[in-house]
Order: structure tokens, then C-alpha cells, then sequence
């Protein structure tokens, strides 16, 4: 009866033990850690950079600071949009730091790379600054790869469709000359050819340009009435700053193909007014937007976030959401979790991550205010229209990714 008793107690303890460590969860390290890879110092700096980190921090303190009793580590690394750079940060995080996934990947060039290297090491890589539709497409990575944002497809989709139709029917194009703005020239032409415009040529430009006077020369003497901006960040600001003391804004439009509030608040009402643009958030839609955008100024001097930040906040609570419904940190359950549990947050509500890797929700219309508009520093934007997701972004059954079935 005694060694019965025994057995049993044992028996007891063991079950016991199970239970608590299947509650506890089974993470790969000590900690959970997570990498923000974007552009700390250059010209996509204040489209990400510091603010970026701050939103991850943001979303782990949230969280509660600690996943199953152990903690969460948030790394960053400057890649200087150098793809090179990016993939060698990244695989130090996978192979020696023990990172289980990296968000942000700021810039086209460093998040294809990324996104590739994520696949070969199964870990995974959430891409928001970077807008290239390559991402989900010819190079989809759909067990590790997320694209969160936007992408060229829907930015093409809301402001360029909106400014064929409003009279502005032949474009010509100031391209950055990388995987991006190709991709977005690419795009955005596709929608003004099907939406009744033409294309009459374009230009482009390196990274990171300091004058922008022989590009624009050649975007005047086109007689095209849009220009349209295929860059983003600090290009964008110095283009159209350069434009508008070139006089080209007398007689052609300027369409900002990508552009955040914090380019806005680089440029300033005086010169940004009027512009239409596309965006997948802003700061002053509803109180839980103004609410969270408090908190972010807080740890930024006041600043307000751009839609890229609140997307990197909301990628990494819900990777962080999706790893505690897992009760491990592997990548497929992980994954499984991120696709099946909708996204509502005060980034998107509704959001759904496809089997491509593209995360689906709403797109807003806006259009800049004029200075007599504004009631203040960042009050900026006049909402003109919202897109549904399944209108603004590409269908799977339209997509290129031949990893996922149709």
C-alpha cells in the first residue's frame, strides 16, 4: 500500500510538472528576442529609424515585458540601406544572438534580402517600411515572410487611380533607382494606363540624391501634367522642395506616391498642400489613434508617429500575441497563429494575414491642408476616402507567388 501510495504521488507530480511547463511554454532560448533592422541616420531615418525601435519597445511593454516568466529583448541594428550590411546584421542575429525574428526591414533592397534569408534559416521576418510588391509576389517567402504596411500595388491602387480620374491623365515619373521605386513606377503605370491615362517617360535618380534640378528639367520639358514621385523619405522631401523652387508646380502637378506625416512635417504645409497621397494610418482617426500616438510621443520628444510606426508597434504585438497562443516560439506554429487570429489594434481593424505573406486592411485617400487648415503641429491631413483592403491591395488570385495554390 505504501509503494502504492508512492506511485501514485509520484505519478501525481509528474502530470503536475507537465501541466505547469505546458503552461509556461517552450521558447528556443532564454529569451524571446526580436531585431528591428531599419535606417537609423539617413534618408529613411525619420520614416523610421528611432521611432521605429520606440514602437517595438512600445508594443513589448504592453505585452508585459516577459513571455512564459522569461524575458523579451528588443536589438537594433543600423543597415545604412545597404543590403550587404542588412544581411550581415541579420544573420548574426539568427545564428548567434539567438533572434526570432526581425520587423521593420526598412528600404526594398535590404527587406528582399532579408526576407530571402529568412527563409533559408526559418525564422521570421516582418517587412513594414519597405513597399516593393516583389515581397509577396515573385519573391514570396509565405512560411516566414510578412509584408505589413503597404506595398506599391495599394499605393498605386488609392493615389493614382484618384488623380487619373480628378484630370491628371498623363504622367511622367521621378524614379528612385532601386527595387522600390521600380516597383512603384511599374505599378502606379499599370493604374493610369487601366484607369484611361498615359505614360509619357521617366527618370530616375540615385538614393539618396542632393540635386534634383537635371531630373526635374526633364520631368518639366515631358508637358506631362502629373510628376509622379516613385521615392520616398528624405527624397521625397528634397524633390519636392527642389520642384517648387524650380517653379515646376506652376505648371504640373506633383503626385507623392509615398509619402508620410513626418515628410509633411519635413516639408511643411506651405509647400506640401494640396498634395493627395496614400496612407494606411494616421495619428488623428479616432481616439484610440490620438491615445496611442500620446504614448508615442512621450518616449520621442513630442513627435508624432507615422503610419510606419504604428505598423511596426501592431506587426510586433501580434507576433508576440501569436507566439503566447503557440505556447512556443517555433516558426510554423507561430505562423499558423499570425494567419489565423485577426488583427484588431489601433493600427487595423480586420487586419488578415494571407497565406502569401501580405497582411490585408484598410487604405486611406488624404489630402494635405492647407495652412490655414491646420489647427496645429501635425494636424495635416484632410481624410478624403477609405479603401477597402480587397480593393486596394492585390488578390491572391492575381499574385505571383508560386509557393501558395490558387
Amino acid at each position: 500500500m505504501k509503494r502504492k501510495l508512492i506511485a501514485t504521488a509520484v505519478a501525481a507530480t509528474l502530470v503536475g510538472g507537465a501541466g505547469f511547463a505546458q503552461a509556461q511554454g517552450k521558447l528556443s532560448g532564454d529569451a524571446v528576442k526580436i531585431g528591428v533592422l531599419t535606417d537609423m541616420s539617413g534618408v529613411y531615418a525619420d520614416y523610421g529609424g528611432p521611432g521605429a525601435v520606440a514602437a517595438a519597445k512600445l508594443a513589448v511593454q504592453d505585452f508585459g515585458g516577459k513571455m512564459f516568466g522569461k524575458p523579451i529583448e528588443v536589438l537594433n541594428a543600423d543597415h545604412q540601406n545597404k543590403p550587404d550590411i542588412a544581411k550581415n546584421v541579420t544573420q548574426q542575429w539568427f545564428d548567434r544572438d539567438g533572434v526570432d525574428m526581425t520587423v521593420e526591414n526598412l528600404n526594398s533592397a535590404v527587406a528582399l534580402t532579408v526576407q530571402a534569408l529568412g527563409k533559408e534559416k526559418n525564422k521570421i521576418t516582418i517587412v513594414n517600411g519597405a513597399a516593393s510588391s516583389r515581397l509577396t509576389n515573385e519573391d514570396c517567402a509565405p512560411g516566414t515572410g510578412i509584408h505589413y504596411l503597404m506595398d506599391t500595388i495599394a499605393l498605386s491602387n488609392v493615389v493614382g487611380k484618384a488623380i487619373v480620374k480628378d484630370g491628371g491623365n498623363s504622367w511622367y515619373f521621378l524614379t528612385a533607382d532601386y527595387a522600390f521605386g521600380h516597383s512603384l513606377e511599374k505599378d502606379t503605370s499599370e493604374v493610369v494606363k487601366a484607369t484611361g491615362g498615359k505614360v509619357l517617360g521617366a527618370v530616375r535618380h540615385p538614393l539618396s540624391t542632393g540635386d534634383f534640378s537635371s531630373f526635374l528639367l526633364q520631368a518639366q520639358s515631358s508637358g506631362a501634367k502629373v510628376v509622379g514621385l516613385a521615392n520616398a523619405g528624405g527624397d521625397t522631401v528634397n524633390s519636392i522642395k527642389a520642384a517648387a523652387e524650380f517653379g515646376l508646380t506652376k505648371k504640373q502637378n506633383l503626385a507623392a506616391l509615398l509619402m508620410l506625416i513626418t515628410d509633411v512635417h519635413a516639408i511643411g504645409l506651405n509647400t506640401a498642400q494640396g498634395l493627395y497621397l496614400t496612407e494606411g494610418w494616421y495619428w488623428d482617426l479616432n481616439p484610440e489613434t490620438r491615445a496611442w500616438a500620446d504614448k508615442f510621443g512621450k518616449v520621442m520628444n513630442g513627435r508624432k508617429p507615422n503610419s510606419n510606426h504604428a505598423s511596426v508597434y501592431s506587426a510586433t504585438l501580434h507576433y508576440l500575441n501569436a507566439v503566447k497562443a503557440a505556447g512556443t516560439d517555433d516558426t510554423a506554429a507561430v505562423m499558423k497563429k499570425m494567419r489565423e487570429t485577426p488583427i484588431n489594434d489601433m493600427f487595423a481593424k480586420g487586419g488578415k494575414l494571407r497565406e502569401d505573406g501580405r497582411m490585408v486592411h484598410d487604405m486611406y485617400l488624404f489630402q494635405v491642408k492647407k495652412p490655414s487648415e491646420s489647427k496645429g503641429a501635425w494636424d495635416y491631413y484632410n481624410l478624403k476616402g477609405t479603401v477597402k483592403g480587397e480593393d486596394a491591395f492585390q488578390s491572391i488570385a492575381a499574385g505571383k507567388c508560386a509557393a501558395v495554390k490558387k
